[in-house]
């Protein structure tokens, strides 16, 4: 009996290691690919400057990811049961680094970065040309066609867009794979809290991505190969581009350790909960095992066609999905353009935009992933009372979200953009208003942009179109004097960069951030009942199917256009852009906020207004259904009254040999 308990208790031990394996692998895999994508969208700003592509482009970058994602997803979440899935997950695994190293090539095969300025960064400032020199020709050079294809180099921005591609590939296996392989070897009761968990591990990765992200923007780009003491733009510059390369080669790395420790896990696992029941069952199970294989192995692709029938006949699914889709296109859009936004509307660098997006929202999102699952185990919540939990909370955080709207602040004050020369605010751009009395003698490019901040509180385009006659100073500490346009007295002065938006606007930023805070929780809270719907509504062997089609869907018609559409509009709203030497376009280097934040919030608040009609219909619908996932098989409950008979003959031996031995003591004495 001693030699049948430990051999019990051996298996018992080894299958909850290997599942504890899992779950720690799968976590790490789940870290390390958020994290490259975290970085990816936070460096999206960063790789608009440096190949000076407009924001729609940088949208297609950032969608190709999902390309990538699309071009295998319901194949490997169908065909992958049949293989050995953690193999299959660290193959992704390392895949996604190659995708990762192939993104930060660019920057070893390009140039040094150049940005347009009419400063010169010389210590050597004896010629005055950028400054405003009454009745002089037009020293800026004229648009050179051969310019224009030396800057085709811009075109390595091809790189990245097949580097996300490839990372996207990689990504495939990891959720579909992961997630089906914990419902098929976990019990039921314990797989929300190890979604939860994994879950937990997906808001660490953007955690740890954004903080990597804040600390690259604020290094420049060729940092090492340039003397930044003679650079005349800071991180908080639109023209700033941050060393985004060096990140990507991080994630590289960890992306292809973190693979590692799949190829030494198990294809199957006993059932938690049913080791020790394996003796009783072993010669079944291995017949029933060797059967399947054999029949898969016949026709593999025999059951694709009937699976795929059967979930689009699945009411409460395609609901699902729609809801993912529409909720997909709000969220991807807000996240993926947030440090724009940031840096546009309350005027922070880059870097300050990533950080305080990684400090305030990613924290409560993975407190809530980690609450929401251990209700799920600790009230053991049905799926009818899952979907009421997810829809009820979602529409609290929604209603709440509409308070930032409220939350806004002025545009740059830009002599010639958003005011006038005497500081009136304009609502539009106007080109014949850049130039004004006070600099019509200065011969000033009127598409350049360098702006600089007068002692008025006023910006200006330009050194030039401020009227400044003389400067003092290098790289930034350079001060122009006797500008015209600031002031009348010929001591009015002007520094390099725009002015700052003041402490009020600072203000509104922390509101607006502690909103974020409990809209973030509590919309995370319902994230993972919300998943249990999906994962409980299909049947156990359609559930890798459903899970990457929910995927594929989300991708095809979210992850994809989104950004692109998205990035669209958000040029719509462009007031200035940046020029190439050889005078076409290039990025936009200031928009107008108050149609950015039209576009930035009030889309996706349509978008999520939507989703919840179909999210009523699944309460209308659960209600008459009883959902597969909640069907208790036949063999699970054999198996659970023979181990419950067992325990109990078990017990009962031990209260008799107890008995016996008193007995026998009793009669001894």
């Amino acid at each position: 009996m001693g030699e049948m308990e430990k051999k019990i208790e051996a298996r018992r031990i080894g299958c909850f290691s290997k599942m504890k394996m899992f779950l720690i692998a799968l976590t790490g895999a789940y870290v390390t690919k958020t994290l490259s994508g975290a970085y990816m969208n936070s460096m999206l700003t960063q790789i608009e400057r440096q190949f000076n592509i407009p924001t729609s482009l940088v949208g297609l970058i950032n969608g190709s990811f999902e390309i990538g994602n699309l071009l295998l997803i319901v194949f490997v979440s169908y065909f992958g049961t049949k293989l050995h899935r953690p193999i299959v997950i660290g193959v992704g695994c390392v895949v996604m680094g190659l995708g990762c190293f192939l993104i930060a090539l660019p920057h070893f095969l390009m140039g040094r970065y150049e940005y347009e300025s009419t400063v010169s960064i010389s210590s050597n400032l004896s010629s005055d040309s950028f400054l405003c020199l009454a009745n002089r020709t037009q020293t800026l050079k004229t648009s050179d066609p051969a310019d224009c294809v030396k800057e085709m180099k811009s075109l390595m921005w091809i790189y990245v867009l097949v580097g996300n591609v490839i990372r996207g590939v990689g990504e495939t296996p990891i959720m579909p794979l992961g997630i089906s392989y914990i419902e098929d070897f976990a019990k039921s009761e314990n797989s929300p809290l190890y979604i939860g968990v994994i879950e937990t591990g997906a808001v660490i990765g953007p955690l740890v991505g954004l903080l990597l992200g804040s600390f690259c923007a604020n290094i420049y780009v060729d940092t090492g190969s340039v003397n930044t003491d003679e650079l005349t733009i800071n991180p908080t510059d639109t023209r700033w581009v941050g060393a985004w390369w060096f990140g990507f080669l991080v994630c590289a790395g960890v992306n292809v350790l973190t693979g590692v420790p799949f190829f030494f896990l198990p294809k199957t696992l006993p059932k938690e909960g049913l080791e020790d029941n394996a003796d009783t069952i072993k010669n079944d199970k291995e017949e029933k095992q060797i059967k399947k294989f054999k029949k898969e192995k016949r026709g593999i692709t025999k059951d694709f066609l009937p699976f795929m029938k059967s979930l689009s006949c699945n009411s409460i699914y395609v609901l699902f999905v729609l809801i993912s889709v529409l909720q997909f296109n709000a969220f991807i859009s807000m996240f993926s353009f947030m440090p724009k936004y940031l840096e546009q509307q309350y005027g922070k660098s880059t870097s300050e935009a990533i950080f305080l997006i990684g400090l305030y929202n990613l924290p409560p999102i993975c407190i809530g992933y980690l609450i929401g699952g251990l209700i799920m185990k600790k009230f053991k919540i049905n799926v009818k009372q899952a979907a009421h939990i997810a829809c009820w909370l979602a529409l609290s955080e929604y209603f709440l979200y509409f308070v930032s709207f409220l939350m806004t602040c002025d545009n740059y004050p830009v002599a010639g953009l958003t005011t006038s020369y005497d500081g009136t605010q304009r609502p539009l751009y106007a080109e014949n208003k850049i130039l004004a009395e006070c600099n019509t003698g200065c011969s000033c490019s009127t598409k350049t942009w360098d702006p600089v901040c007068g002692d008025n509180g006023l910006a200006y385009m330009s050194a030039c179109l401020a009227g400044c006659e003389r400067s003092v100073g290098t790289g930034l500490g350079m001060v122009f004097q006797n500008c015209s346009c600031i002031g009348t007295s010929g001591n009015s002065t002007a520094v390099l960069g725009l002015c700052d938006k003041g402490r009020d606007c600072a203000n509104v930023l922390q509101y607006f951030l502690i909103m974020a805070v409990f809209g973030s929780f509590i919309y995370s809270l319902a994230a993972i009942p919300g998943y249990m719907v999906l994962l409980r509504c299909i049947k156990s062997e359609e559930k890798a199917l459903g899970v990457g089609l929910h995927a594929f869907c989300t991708r095809v018609f979210a992850g994809i256009p989104a950004p692109i559409y998205f990035g669209a509009l958000i040029d719509s709203t462009c007031l200035h852009w940046g020029t190439l030497k050889c005078g076409e376009p290039g990025a936009c280097r200031m928009y107008d906020i108050e149609n950015f934040r039209r576009i930035y919030l009030g889309l996706p608040a349509a978008l999520r207004g939507a989703s919840f009609l179909p999210a009523f219909l699944i309460l209308i619908l659960i209600r008459k259904r009883h959902l597969p996932g909640e069907v208790t098989s036949p063999e699970t409950e054999f198996v659970e009254t023979k181990l419950t008979e067992k325990e109990n003959e078990f017990k009962d031996a031990i209260r008799n040999s107890k008995v016996e031995n008193s007995e026998e003591l009793k009669t001894k004495l």
